[in-house]
């Protein structure tokens, strides 16, 4: 009997159709050193992103030479060391279509939470304070929307985005997007300079590390709002707050951190920033839609 190991959770539903199909599914997080030792047992690990499938854990599934497929339950497969896994005969797979809109949806609420002070009136009212005068919002109607990244994620932001009336525009490593002519290709210089939003939507990539430093936080617009429900690492922590502390930016929105769960209190208590805890697939659509993508994945892996 094929045996899956699920790490960080799934859609029960999806669960009970593997186990209906016969495979055996168990699910347990374990930390590194217990995961080197169970992952000898198992023909397929799935995980989310809690999880990291990194050389020690693929070597030690080497040992016995079952483990033949990793699933990302998610978009981003940085938490995997894909290539070496690759080179050593183990497939990597993740579900790209299942969360796009979760996350886009994520987006367009913190841009509301930061054009209209949400995420901090909501705080200060459990205080008892009445700071009326203090939040004096913006609307996003008429706002240009920079997204840095135009994949599926992206390109749903972009629709709802230009449903509120906003002006999209977009860089992206590809270039220009047939089939996009409503929305603006731009130079990541270009995007900078002109919007009042910019939200993010690339992948983590360790060799070339943060997209967003302090050069690109001096090239925005003054009073430009971030939002990042992108990957950890992708935004230089420490240049963001220095560009909240001198207002060169008038708020962030943060889903995704350097470290998770984060630990960087100056990041994590500054007023100006809205927070999420890694929130953007976390819904039960979502969820629901990459169970079935990982039922496809498997079954048509072990067919």
């Amino acid at each position: 009997m094929i045996r899956i190991l699920v790490t960080d959770g799934m859609d029960k539903s999806a669960v009970k159709s593997l186990v209906d199909a016969g495979f055996e599914v168990v699910e347990e997080f374990y930390e590194v050193e217990e995961l080197k030792e169970k992952v000898k047992e198992f023909d397929a690990l799935v995980v989310r992103s809690a999880t990291k499938v990194r050389k020690e854990i693929i070597d030690a599934a080497l040992d016995t030479k079952r483990l033949k497929l990793v699933v990302r339950a998610g978009v981003g497969v940085d938490n995997i060391d894909v290539n070496y896994a690759m080179e050593h005969g183990i497939q990597v797979m993740n579900t790209p279509n299942a969360s796009s809109d979760s996350v886009a949806e994520l987006a367009i609420a913190h841009m509301f939470a930061l054009a209209r002070h949400i995420h901090i009136a909501n705080v200060t009212m459990r205080e008892g304070k009445w700071n009326k005068k203090q939040y004096k919002g913006i609307e996003l109607n008429g706002r240009t929307l920079g997204l840095i990244g135009f994949g599926r994620i992206a390109k749903s932001v972009a629709r709802k985005a230009s449903a509120l009336g906003m002006n999209v525009i977009y860089t992206d490593k590809f270039g220009s997007m047939e089939g996009y002519d409503e929305f603006t290709f731009v130079t990541l210089d270009e995007l900078l300079a002109k919007s009042d939003f910019i939200s993010i939507h690339i992948p983590f990539n360790k060799d070339v590390g943060a997209i967003l430093k302090e050069e690109q936080f001096n090239k925005m617009k003054d009073g430009a709002y971030l939002v990042h429900t992108a990957r950890g690492g992708v935004v230089c922590e420490k240049a963001l707050i220095k560009a909240l502390d001198s207002d060169k930016i008038a708020a962030a929105a943060i889903d995704v951190f350097e470290e998770e769960p984060t630990r960087n209190e100056a990041l994590y208590t500054h007023p100006k920033v809205s927070l999420t805890p890694h929130i953007g697939a976390s819904t039960k659509e979502a969820q629901a839609r990459i169970g079935i993508e990982v039922i496809e994945v498997i079954t048509k892996f072990f067919a």
